[in-house]
């Protein structure tokens, strides 16, 4: 039994082999209709639990698609309507959903509530996003970027404004695959210092938004304001001069590519005419999380790697 909670749980052969065969499989399926099974069909009798303690577009719906395409299914759970919305412990659930499904995802907010969920489930659990990391879009952002033709070592890869939970498993996807990454984030919304200590000299942050970007292969920015934050008002005033714009992107290599896990608010971290734009991969980066999350799920059950 494998659990990806972060990269690190896959490591970097693991990551290797499931980039490779979200490449496969995705290159096998071209053409066909969305909900038909993989031909070898290699999730076939087996359910995924899907937990979401946050709302969810992308995750929902690449999850559940997912364990169509590998020829399973999926039960997509909302705490408000579970007995996890009136008080039954995570370790509870997670033994509770143990007895019913194959694996479990889990989105939520405390990454503690993901380790809970998987010290006591018997079955994999995936890491569909925690206040802390979101290692299934950037195993999506990696495929994005191969995808575009671009090697990963020795990349330098650019993020603009808070140091968050993405940016924290872009810093760990850099230290494991070999690519450089800049920060630039306004005092007081960096990342955690052990996230950047961790990264063993592949990430830096700066205050200076053209330094991050300068002679960049990816520049990626993110929602300034995530679900539930407060105070929005002060930090939508700090991140302004971090907004991606086509002067700023000018700053980058000319064959840059912008990526965004989306949702976007055009206007604030990004203008309209960069996200969608020529360099703008989204729509690509977007339907890879389906890709990704497959391979992922391969992982998790043995099949590859």
């Amino acid at each position: 039994m494998r659990h990806f909670l972060d990269l690190a749980s896959a490591g970097a052969d693991g990551i290797a082999a499931i980039l490779n065969d979200a490449l496969d499989a995705k290159a096998a399926r071209k053409g066909w209709p969305k909900g038909r099974a993989d031909a070898a069909a290699p999730l076939a009798g087996h359910t995924l639990a899907c937990v979401f303690e946050k709302s969810s577009t992308r995750t929902r719906v690449s999850f559940d698609m997912a364990m169509r395409q590998l020829g399973g299914s999926a039960l997509v759970l909302d705490a408000g309507t579970t007995q996890l919305g009136r008080g039954e412990t995570v370790a509870d659930t997670a033994r509770v959903l143990s007895g019913y499904c194959d694996a479990i995802m889990v989105r939520t907010d405390d990454p503690a509530k993901l380790d809970e969920m998987a010290r006591y489930a018997s079955v994999p659990v995936i890491n569909g996003l925690t206040d802390h990391s979101h290692p299934c879009q950037i195993v999506a952002d990696l495929l994005t970027v191969i995808e575009a033709g671009k090697s990963l070592p020795g990349l330098k890869w650019a993020w603009l404004g808070d140091g968050n939970n993405v940016l924290h498993s872009i810093v760990e996807a850099g230290a494991l695959l070999h690519f450089d990454v800049v920060a630039a984030c306004p005092e007081g919304y960096d990342p955690a210092p052990a996230v950047i200590e961790a990264a063993g000299g592949r990430a830096t942050i700066t205050r200076d938004p053209i330094e991050a970007v300068q002679d960049a292969d990816v520049v990626v920015t993110d929602t300034w304001v995530s679900m539930g934050q407060a105070h929005a008002e002060a930090k939508l005033a700090a991140m302004t001069p971090y907004q991606v714009s086509p002067a700023l992107m000018a700053h980058a290599k000319p064959d840059a590519v912008f990526l965004h896990c989306l949702p976007a608010h055009r206007g604030e971290e990004v203008t309209a005419d960069v996200i969608d734009g020529p360099q703008s991969l989204i729509w690509a980066e977007a339907e890879n999380r389906l890709h990704a999350q497959k391979a992922i799920l391969r992982w998790c059950f043995g099949q590859i790697g």
